[in-house]
């Protein structure tokens, strides 16, 4: 994977402790759309300190990963339904909606992570990701998850309790 990821192309500012290129300590997942243009895939590679039992991988870091991979998914796909560059303007954000996680096997520390996502039915407002864990060839957990198109300024209004 060569090309620029969607996060540096899309969002060079982003702050996002998963995802965000400007988080001196995130985990800087980095998504590109796979050859088949179906999915968008990333890899990450566990620290020794995101250990849950010993030698395999922390939940909450498998859950973290689905979340921001698959809603970095929802975005490629409107920017794609658009027929739009990922990163021209206007921008397109995305929250999540709902986060499920189903854990298959157990995912062992010590090898990359690859993250296989997609858009499951129509792409709009809210959007239906599926997002595949493997640990080499050994799928270990599925995300399926609900990410909502939104409108940043408001969404920080209205976190903040002020009026958009």
């Amino acid at each position: 994977m060569h090309e620029t990821s969607l996060q540096d192309t899309t969002a060079p500012e982003g702050v996002c402790f998963g995802c965000g290129s400007r988080n001196h300590h995130g985990l800087h997942i980095k998504s590109h759309w796979h050859e088949d243009g179906v999915h968008v895939v990333a890899e990450h590679l566990p620290e020794a300190k995101y250990c849950g039992w010993p030698d395999l991988v922390y939940g909450g870091l498998i859950a973290m990963l689905v979340d921001c991979h698959s809603n970095w998914t929802a975005m490629a796909y409107h920017y794609r339904h658009e027929q739009r560059e990922p990163g021209s303007l206007p921008r397109i954000d995305c929250v999540t909606g709902n986060l499920g996680i189903k854990f298959i096997k157990p995912t062992p520390m010590g090898m990359p992570l690859t993250l296989r996502a997609r858009v499951d039915g129509d792409v709009g407002r809210k959007s239906r990701v599926i997002c595949e864990v493997y640990a080499g060839d050994v799928l270990t957990a599925i995300g399926d998850s609900i990410f909502v198109r939104v409108d940043t300024s408001q969404l920080a209004a209205a976190a903040h309790g002020r009026d958009a």
